[in-house]
């Protein structure tokens, strides 16, 4: 399909992540299918996620810093007895546990724990940059260094479903929570240990996953289209405002 540049697109594009691409892929597809310049991605998700990841195209990355500092809302499993070096299931796994035995009403107790104002230490498998290097490219190298504790804050952490050894759940958080983290946290808390299993995006500020286009689909709409969904720019700094 021939494609026109798109040098006046400004607004934001709403996509259902899928697993495996990381979310800087996702913007080279739209950049390199329709040939807009400036595309960025507000929020990044892990190439294990799926879910809510919002694009901004041309002026409206401008917009990446408020949006970005809007809550979350994921839902996920955590698999309970192993811990891993990314605190997720694409690490190696680092200790086995026995898995105690554990009813829903037990686990929601000890997520209870985590809600309101924290200080989180993020993973060393991440994107945030020490010196200019992130940490992941530290963390490859088998380095660890001293991170620095994130304020950040739960409003909701719901276990939904317990089949032991998965515990499936809701969170809802402000900016910069390490899902993962939590995941990892609630394992020590419970003295088993256990890592991230499975995450999904599904809400980020007023924007939410079921008004976004799948991926596959996004290769194949027309510019026509494509403009046809994009959130223009008056209506996403409508959506800013608290």
């Amino acid at each position: 399909m021939s494609m026109q540049a798109f040098d006046v697109l400004d607004g934001a594009l709403l996509i259902d992540k899928p697993a495996g691409p990381t979310s800087h892929d996702i913007v080279d597809t739209v950049r390199q299918c329709y040939r807009i310049r400036k595309v960025g991605h507000c929020g990044t998700l892990d190439p294990a996620a799926t879910g809510l990841l919002i694009l901004l195209l041309g002026k409206a990355t401008k917009l990446s810093e408020k949006i970005m500092a809007d809550d979350k809302v994921y839902v996920g499993s955590i698999k309970l007895g192993e811990t891993t070096n990314t605190y997720d299931a694409e690490g190696e796994i680092g200790e086995t546990r026995p898995v105690p035995s554990l009813t829903i009403g037990a686990l929601q107790e000890k997520a209870n724990d985590f809600l309101g104002d924290q200080l989180q230490l993020p993973p060393m498998v991440s994107a945030i940059k020490i010196d200019g290097t992130p940490l992941y490219k530290l963390a490859r190298k088998g380095i660890e260094v001293e991170r620095r504790e994130r304020f950040v804050h739960l409003y909701q952490f719901l276990i939904s479903h317990y089949e032991a050894p998965y515990a499936w759940f809701k969170v809802a958080c402000t900016k910069g929570t390490y899902v993962r983290t939590l995941a990892h946290d609630l394992g020590q808390a419970l003295g088993c240990g256990a890592h991230l299993a499975g995450l999904r995006r599904t809400v980020s500020g007023k924007f939410k996953v079921g008004g976004a286009t799948q991926l596959e689909e996004l290769t194949t709409l027309s510019p026509g289209d494509l403009a046809r969904r994009v959130i223009p720019m008056l209506k996403l700094s409508a959506a800013t405002e608290p």
